[in-house]
């Protein structure tokens, strides 16, 4: 079967590096010029099956009034009534109680334990150099709140098998010796032993070789501007390098996605959300994180990779935006610096932003549509 992939991100990699291991003949179509240049490009850097949690939670409509007025807050809202920012944000807000949490968190797990082990597949057949840890995430808190409210997480990672545990400040210091010298910020964390870490980017451009080595055709700077559909079926897709046609199609385009779907009838709850990532080069291994550190405060982790930390968070609604506010500069190099003071190289900082393609409930759109193709 011929098959297109519509985006060379981390997920429509993985789709067609699979399709072509089951004998189709795959093709991947993408704007850019090369793969991974979009939300895969310079995003945080973590495999994060326990941590994965969904942003609608209980709780989060009064933080969220509060963090308006915050400096340093880990959402920022650019006010707008876009009918799809009201819908969303709707959506979103109606999953922000405890039983919608759970079942969502649930959800979210068992897709985690899935990805898992389809990318321990992967590697087992794949050699891939993208700067991997298996060293764990380690969820850090600076008030006894937030440790109270992690035990509703421990007891859904206990039902969904995620190993973890409960740290004291010492024991936080055994997994990050690096935090030794801010410890006294902290008042414990969530250790995720079985988490891993690595350059989304890096693993892009190694699997698109590979995926090249089963056949796969890449097709780049080369955008989709319309699915040509008759009677539930893609007849073609349109473009800006002409037509191409196959029997089946997967969308893999991120945030973009929700406006590609439209054309043939198809309404996914999916929002772009900014975030913003710093990486800066190692100057001190000994006072740089291990593997990834969370910020529970702030919301921004701080991956290391091999002699480069990356530090990312902010969740911003404002739509399909690009711009680098100077402030959120300043929130995610507070967050390193207030936890990791002398781990990077501020001279040579590299700051970069993306958009999450976010559902209210957290969990991903899989599968099949109602699109015979």
């Amino acid at each position: 079967m011929e098959v297109i992939v519509i985006g060379s991100g981390v997920i429509g990699l993985t789709s067609a590096w699979y399709l072509a291991k089951e004998g189709h003949s795959v093709t991947v179509i993408d704007r850019q010029d090369s793969s991974g240049k979009e939300t895969s490009f310079a995003n945080a850097g973590q495999i994060s099956y326990g941590y994965s949690s969904p942003w609608a939670a209980p709780g989060i409509p009064l933080k969220a009034m509060k963090w308006l007025t915050q400096e340093h807050a880990p959402l920022k809202v650019k006010p707008s009534l876009s009918p799809e920012l009201v819908a969303w944000a709707t959506k979103m807000l109606a999953n922000c109680n405890e039983a919608k949490y759970a079942v969502n968190k649930s959800r979210m797990l068992r897709v985690a334990n899935y990805s898992r082990d389809c990318l321990t597949h992967l590697r087992s057949i794949e050699n891939l150099a993208y700067e991997g840890r298996q060293k764990g995430t380690l969820q850090v808190f600076r008030s006894e709140k937030q440790l109270d409210a992690i035990q509703q997480d421990m007891k859904l990672l206990t039902e969904s098998g995620i190993e973890h545990s409960l740290f004291g400040v010492e024991q936080c210091l055994s997994v990050e010796p690096g935090l030794a010298d801010v410890k006294d910020k902290l008042v414990g964390g969530l250790y995720l032993p079985d988490d891993e870490t690595g350059d989304c980017h890096q693993f892009c451009l190694a699997l698109t070789e590979k995926a090249k080595a089963l056949g796969v055709q890449f097709v780049f700077d080369t955008e989709v501007v319309n699915l040509n559909h008759h009677n539930q079926t893609i007849e073609s897709i349109t473009t800006t390098q002409g037509d191409f046609k196959a029997d089946a199609y997967v969308v893999a385009s991120g945030s973009y996605s929700r406006d590609l779907l439209k054309q043939v009838n198809l309404s996914i709850p999916v929002y772009p959300v900014k975030g913003y990532s710093l990486t800066l080069p190692i100057v001190s291994s000994d006072k740089s994180p291990t593997s990834t550190v969370m910020d529970e405060t702030y919301k921004v982790a701080m991956t290391r990779f091999d002699d480069r930390i990356r530090i990312a968070g902010t969740a911003e609604l404002a739509g399909f935006n690009y711009l680098i506010p100077e402030q959120r500069k300043a929130t995610i190099d507070m967050v390193i610096k207030d936890l990791f003071p002398h781990a990077g190289d501020f001279s040579k900082a590299e700051y970069w932003t993306g958009l999450r393609p976010m559902t209210p409930d957290g969990t991903p759109i899989i599968g099949k549509t109602p699109i015979k193709n």
